[in-house]
Protein backbone atom coordinates (compact mmCIF):
# COMPACT_ATOMS: atom_id res chain seq x y z
CA UNK A 1 0.00 0.00 0.00
CA UNK A 2 1.25 3.96 -0.95
CA UNK A 3 2.08 5.50 2.26
CA UNK A 4 -0.10 8.65 2.92
CA UNK A 5 3.10 10.56 3.98
CA UNK A 6 4.67 12.73 1.09
CA UNK A 7 7.85 12.35 2.89
CA UNK A 8 7.56 8.71 2.03
CA UNK A 9 6.27 8.96 -1.04
CA UNK A 10 10.02 10.32 -1.85
CA UNK A 11 12.98 8.02 -2.41
CA UNK A 12 15.24 10.14 -1.46
CA UNK A 13 14.28 11.85 1.96
CA UNK A 14 16.59 14.65 2.72
CA UNK A 15 16.22 15.90 6.56
CA UNK A 16 15.11 19.40 5.71
CA UNK A 17 12.35 18.17 3.68
CA UNK A 18 11.47 15.88 6.30
CA UNK A 19 11.88 18.69 8.94
CA UNK A 20 9.52 20.75 6.67
CA UNK A 21 6.71 17.91 6.80
CA UNK A 22 6.59 18.16 10.63
CA UNK A 23 8.78 15.42 11.22
CA UNK A 24 11.80 15.60 13.87
CA UNK A 25 15.18 13.80 14.02
CA UNK A 26 13.75 11.74 16.63
CA UNK A 27 10.65 10.10 14.49
CA UNK A 28 13.88 9.78 12.03
CA UNK A 29 15.94 7.86 14.13
CA UNK A 30 13.24 5.44 15.32
CA UNK A 31 12.33 4.58 11.39
CA UNK A 32 15.62 3.86 11.24
CA UNK A 33 16.29 1.54 14.61
CA UNK A 34 12.88 -0.09 12.88
CA UNK A 35 14.58 -0.27 9.49
CA UNK A 36 11.98 1.38 7.72
CA UNK A 37 14.52 3.72 6.57
CA UNK A 38 18.21 3.72 5.76
CA UNK A 39 20.84 6.30 5.92
CA UNK A 40 22.58 7.45 2.20
CA UNK A 41 24.67 10.27 4.32
CA UNK A 42 24.81 12.94 6.74
CA UNK A 43 20.95 14.27 6.39
CA UNK A 44 19.70 12.04 3.48
CA UNK A 45 17.73 9.25 3.90
CA UNK A 46 15.51 6.42 1.91
CA UNK A 47 12.96 3.92 2.54
CA UNK A 48 14.67 0.51 2.73
CA UNK A 49 13.20 -0.92 0.24
CA UNK A 50 14.06 1.52 -2.30
CA UNK A 51 17.67 0.72 -1.97
CA UNK A 52 17.92 -2.91 -1.93
CA UNK A 53 19.04 -2.30 -5.57
CA UNK A 54 22.74 -1.69 -5.38
CA UNK A 55 22.54 0.48 -8.61
CA UNK A 56 19.37 2.21 -7.27
CA UNK A 57 20.77 3.01 -3.91
CA UNK A 58 23.48 4.65 -5.70
CA UNK A 59 21.32 7.00 -8.00
CA UNK A 60 19.59 8.03 -4.57
CA UNK A 61 23.03 9.03 -3.37
CA UNK A 62 24.42 10.64 -5.88
CA UNK A 63 21.43 13.07 -5.92
CA UNK A 64 21.99 13.18 -2.11
CA UNK A 65 25.69 14.31 -2.69
CA UNK A 66 25.33 16.22 -5.86
CA UNK A 67 22.87 18.60 -3.43
CA UNK A 68 25.36 18.95 -0.60
CA UNK A 69 28.25 20.10 -2.96
CA UNK A 70 29.18 23.65 -2.40
CA UNK A 71 30.85 23.54 -6.63
CA UNK A 72 29.56 21.82 -9.58
CA UNK A 73 30.97 19.11 -10.65
CA UNK A 74 30.48 15.98 -13.71
CA UNK A 75 29.59 12.97 -12.51
CA UNK A 76 32.33 10.41 -13.49
CA UNK A 77 33.22 7.07 -13.35
CA UNK A 78 30.75 4.71 -11.86
CA UNK A 79 28.54 6.86 -10.61
CA UNK A 80 28.18 8.50 -14.15
CA UNK A 81 27.83 4.30 -15.06
CA UNK A 82 24.93 4.30 -12.98
CA UNK A 83 23.29 7.65 -14.43
CA UNK A 84 24.00 6.08 -17.59
CA UNK A 85 22.29 2.45 -17.79
CA UNK A 86 25.77 0.95 -18.81
CA UNK A 87 26.26 -2.05 -16.97
CA UNK A 88 29.07 -2.99 -14.64
CA UNK A 89 30.97 -5.79 -12.58
CA UNK A 90 33.13 -5.96 -9.86
CA UNK A 91 32.91 -2.20 -9.15
CA UNK A 92 32.54 -0.57 -5.65
CA UNK A 93 29.50 1.85 -5.50
CA UNK A 94 30.14 3.21 -1.55
CA UNK A 95 30.91 6.45 -3.00
CA UNK A 96 29.81 9.01 -5.83
CA UNK A 97 32.55 9.57 -8.04
CA UNK A 98 33.04 13.33 -9.88
CA UNK A 99 35.66 14.89 -11.62
CA UNK A 100 36.21 19.15 -11.40
CA UNK A 101 38.89 20.07 -13.86
CA UNK A 102 42.31 21.94 -12.99
CA UNK A 103 43.04 23.68 -10.70
CA UNK A 104 40.95 21.84 -8.39
CA UNK A 105 42.17 19.65 -5.88
CA UNK A 106 41.55 15.72 -6.02
CA UNK A 107 39.28 14.94 -2.44
CA UNK A 108 38.34 11.53 -1.34
CA UNK A 109 35.67 11.29 1.78
CA UNK A 110 33.37 8.72 3.18
CA UNK A 111 30.88 9.06 0.51
CA UNK A 112 32.93 11.25 -2.04
CA UNK A 113 35.47 10.47 -4.40
CA UNK A 114 36.55 13.89 -6.49
CA UNK A 115 38.83 13.72 -9.58
CA UNK A 116 40.54 16.18 -11.09
CA UNK A 117 41.09 15.77 -14.59
CA UNK A 118 40.88 18.28 -18.00
CA UNK A 119 37.49 17.54 -19.98
CA UNK A 120 36.57 18.10 -23.30
CA UNK A 121 33.13 18.98 -24.73
CA UNK A 122 32.42 15.90 -26.29
CA UNK A 123 33.42 14.43 -22.81
CA UNK A 124 30.50 15.50 -21.18
CA UNK A 125 26.53 14.98 -21.75
CA UNK A 126 23.40 15.50 -19.69
CA UNK A 127 21.59 12.89 -17.99
CA UNK A 128 18.40 13.97 -16.68
CA UNK A 129 19.10 17.85 -16.22
CA UNK A 130 23.00 16.39 -14.35
CA UNK A 131 25.95 17.01 -16.03
CA UNK A 132 27.34 13.30 -16.27
CA UNK A 133 30.80 12.11 -18.29
CA UNK A 134 29.87 10.40 -21.69
CA UNK A 135 29.74 6.81 -22.25
CA UNK A 136 33.29 6.34 -23.73
CA UNK A 137 34.96 9.08 -21.54
CA UNK A 138 33.03 7.14 -18.49
CA UNK A 139 34.06 3.28 -19.73
CA UNK A 140 37.86 4.71 -20.17
CA UNK A 141 38.13 6.44 -16.81
CA UNK A 142 36.98 3.00 -15.30
CA UNK A 143 39.30 1.03 -17.27
CA UNK A 144 41.97 3.55 -15.84
CA UNK A 145 40.74 2.52 -12.55
CA UNK A 146 39.92 -0.97 -12.14
CA UNK A 147 41.98 -4.24 -11.81
CA UNK A 148 41.86 -6.07 -15.41
CA UNK A 149 39.31 -8.53 -14.98
CA UNK A 150 36.58 -6.14 -13.75
CA UNK A 151 37.38 -3.97 -16.44
CA UNK A 152 37.31 -6.31 -19.24
CA UNK A 153 33.96 -7.23 -17.81
CA UNK A 154 32.56 -4.17 -17.58
CA UNK A 155 33.79 -3.63 -21.39
CA UNK A 156 32.33 -6.62 -22.94
CA UNK A 157 29.17 -6.06 -21.23
CA UNK A 158 28.89 -2.29 -22.58
CA UNK A 159 29.93 -3.31 -25.87
CA UNK A 160 27.35 -6.26 -25.62
CA UNK A 161 24.73 -4.48 -25.18
CA UNK A 162 25.81 -1.31 -27.57
CA UNK A 163 26.14 0.98 -25.26
CA UNK A 164 28.92 1.93 -27.13
CA UNK A 165 30.97 1.39 -29.99
CA UNK A 166 34.52 -0.54 -30.29
CA UNK A 167 35.91 1.87 -32.76
CA UNK A 168 35.26 4.95 -30.40
CA UNK A 169 36.78 2.78 -27.35
CA UNK A 170 40.13 2.37 -29.06
CA UNK A 171 40.33 5.98 -30.49
CA UNK A 172 40.02 7.10 -27.03
CA UNK A 173 42.68 5.02 -25.81
CA UNK A 174 44.98 6.48 -28.07
CA UNK A 175 44.43 9.79 -27.14
CA UNK A 176 44.82 8.83 -23.20
CA UNK A 177 48.62 9.44 -23.46
CA UNK A 178 50.55 9.13 -20.05
CA UNK A 179 47.83 9.80 -18.40
CA UNK A 180 47.97 7.40 -14.82
CA UNK A 181 46.54 4.08 -15.75
CA UNK A 182 46.48 4.83 -19.34
CA UNK A 183 48.43 1.35 -20.08
CA UNK A 184 46.15 -0.89 -18.30
CA UNK A 185 43.37 0.68 -19.81
CA UNK A 186 44.64 -0.05 -23.11
CA UNK A 187 45.08 -3.45 -22.38
CA UNK A 188 41.85 -3.89 -20.99
CA UNK A 189 40.47 -2.46 -24.57
CA UNK A 190 42.50 -4.47 -27.03
CA UNK A 191 41.10 -7.48 -25.06
CA UNK A 192 37.53 -6.53 -24.29
CA UNK A 193 34.97 -8.12 -26.85
CA UNK A 194 31.54 -7.46 -27.31
CA UNK A 195 30.56 -11.26 -28.43
CA UNK A 196 30.83 -12.40 -24.60
CA UNK A 197 27.12 -12.20 -23.26
CA UNK A 198 27.79 -12.53 -19.62
CA UNK A 199 30.03 -11.72 -16.82
CA UNK A 200 30.59 -15.52 -16.24
CA UNK A 201 31.90 -15.50 -20.01
CA UNK A 202 33.98 -12.31 -19.35
CA UNK A 203 35.60 -13.86 -16.57
CA UNK A 204 36.41 -17.14 -17.91
CA UNK A 205 37.85 -15.45 -21.14
CA UNK A 206 40.47 -13.96 -18.72
CA UNK A 207 40.85 -16.76 -16.62
CA UNK A 208 41.57 -19.03 -19.84
CA UNK A 209 44.14 -16.41 -21.11
CA UNK A 210 45.95 -16.61 -18.05
CA UNK A 211 46.08 -20.35 -18.20
CA UNK A 212 47.67 -20.16 -21.43
CA UNK A 213 44.12 -21.82 -22.65
CA UNK A 214 42.81 -19.48 -24.70
CA UNK A 215 40.03 -20.54 -27.14
CA UNK A 216 40.72 -19.59 -30.66
CA UNK A 217 36.89 -18.86 -31.73
CA UNK A 218 33.92 -16.67 -29.34
CA UNK A 219 30.27 -17.77 -30.10
CA UNK A 220 31.07 -20.34 -32.68
CA UNK A 221 28.45 -21.55 -35.05
CA UNK A 222 28.66 -25.72 -35.10
CA UNK A 223 27.46 -26.39 -38.64
CA UNK A 224 26.34 -29.76 -40.36
CA UNK A 225 26.86 -30.57 -44.26
CA UNK A 226 23.59 -29.76 -45.36
CA UNK A 227 21.99 -28.66 -42.55
CA UNK A 228 19.80 -25.57 -42.99
CA UNK A 229 20.67 -23.67 -39.97
CA UNK A 230 23.47 -24.50 -37.04
CA UNK A 231 22.99 -27.50 -34.76
CA UNK A 232 24.47 -25.04 -32.03
CA UNK A 233 26.49 -22.47 -30.65
CA UNK A 234 29.50 -22.63 -28.34
CA UNK A 235 30.77 -20.11 -25.89
CA UNK A 236 34.22 -20.68 -26.44
CA UNK A 237 35.94 -22.97 -29.47
CA UNK A 238 39.30 -24.49 -29.60
CA UNK A 239 38.97 -25.65 -33.25
CA UNK A 240 42.00 -27.28 -34.18
CA UNK A 241 41.19 -30.08 -31.45
CA UNK A 242 37.40 -29.66 -31.67
CA UNK A 243 36.89 -28.67 -28.53
CA UNK A 244 33.70 -26.40 -27.50
CA UNK A 245 33.61 -24.72 -23.85
CA UNK A 246 30.22 -23.66 -21.81
CA UNK A 247 29.96 -21.26 -19.19
CA UNK A 248 26.66 -22.08 -17.23
CA UNK A 249 25.30 -19.65 -15.39
CA UNK A 250 21.57 -19.22 -14.10
CA UNK A 251 21.60 -15.84 -15.59
CA UNK A 252 21.99 -17.35 -18.85
CA UNK A 253 19.29 -19.95 -18.74
CA UNK A 254 16.78 -17.31 -17.76
CA UNK A 255 18.08 -14.99 -20.56
CA UNK A 256 16.89 -18.24 -22.95
CA UNK A 257 13.18 -18.17 -21.39
CA UNK A 258 10.56 -18.40 -23.91
CA UNK A 259 7.21 -16.93 -22.67
CA UNK A 260 5.87 -19.63 -20.63
CA UNK A 261 9.05 -22.36 -20.90
CA UNK A 262 10.29 -22.91 -17.51
CA UNK A 263 14.46 -23.31 -16.70
CA UNK A 264 14.22 -27.32 -16.88
CA UNK A 265 12.94 -27.10 -20.26
CA UNK A 266 15.51 -24.94 -21.69
CA UNK A 267 18.02 -27.10 -19.82
CA UNK A 268 16.86 -30.14 -21.57
CA UNK A 269 17.09 -28.66 -24.74
CA UNK A 270 20.93 -27.08 -23.88
CA UNK A 271 21.55 -30.65 -23.15
CA UNK A 272 19.83 -32.00 -26.72
CA UNK A 273 22.15 -29.04 -28.27
CA UNK A 274 25.01 -30.02 -26.93
CA UNK A 275 24.44 -34.19 -27.85
CA UNK A 276 23.81 -33.14 -31.48
CA UNK A 277 27.46 -30.91 -31.45
CA UNK A 278 29.22 -34.28 -29.83
CA UNK A 279 27.69 -36.60 -32.25
CA UNK A 280 29.75 -34.13 -35.01
CA UNK A 281 32.98 -35.37 -33.07
CA UNK A 282 33.05 -32.06 -31.03
CA UNK A 283 34.45 -32.26 -27.34
CA UNK A 284 32.24 -30.56 -25.14
CA UNK A 285 33.47 -29.14 -21.35
CA UNK A 286 31.48 -27.35 -18.74
CA UNK A 287 32.04 -24.55 -16.18
CA UNK A 288 30.17 -23.07 -13.24
CA UNK A 289 30.25 -19.88 -11.40
CA UNK A 290 32.01 -21.61 -8.52
CA UNK A 291 34.34 -23.57 -10.64
CA UNK A 292 35.91 -20.03 -12.40
CA UNK A 293 39.15 -21.02 -10.32
CA UNK A 294 42.47 -21.24 -12.05
CA UNK A 295 42.75 -24.84 -9.89
CA UNK A 296 40.20 -26.13 -10.98
CA UNK A 297 39.27 -24.64 -14.49
CA UNK A 298 42.54 -25.27 -15.46
CA UNK A 299 42.87 -28.96 -15.45
CA UNK A 300 39.48 -29.11 -16.85
CA UNK A 301 39.62 -27.10 -19.90
CA UNK A 302 43.40 -29.27 -20.36
CA UNK A 303 41.94 -32.81 -19.99
CA UNK A 304 39.25 -31.64 -22.39
CA UNK A 305 41.52 -30.53 -24.88
CA UNK A 306 43.79 -33.63 -24.36
CA UNK A 307 41.26 -35.84 -25.33
CA UNK A 308 40.62 -33.72 -28.32
CA UNK A 309 43.65 -34.23 -29.50
CA UNK A 310 43.58 -38.03 -28.75
CA UNK A 311 40.81 -38.02 -31.10
CA UNK A 312 42.47 -36.21 -33.84
CA UNK A 313 45.03 -38.12 -33.78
Amino acid sequence: MESADPVLRSELVLRRAALAEGWSDDELDRRLRRGEMARLRPGAYAPASAIRDPARRHRHLITATLAALRRPAVVSHQSAAVLLGLPMWGVPLGRVHVTRTPPASSEVGRHLRCHVARLADDDVVTVGGVAVTSPVRTALDLARALPFEAAVATLDAMLFHRKLGGEALVAGAQELGRLPGARSAARAVRFADGRSESVGESRSRVLLHRLGLAPSALQLEIEVPGAAVPIGRADFAWEDVRVVGEFDGRVKYGRLLKPGQAAGDVVFEEKRREDAIREEDWGAVRWTWEELTPQVLGPRVQRALDRGRRRRG
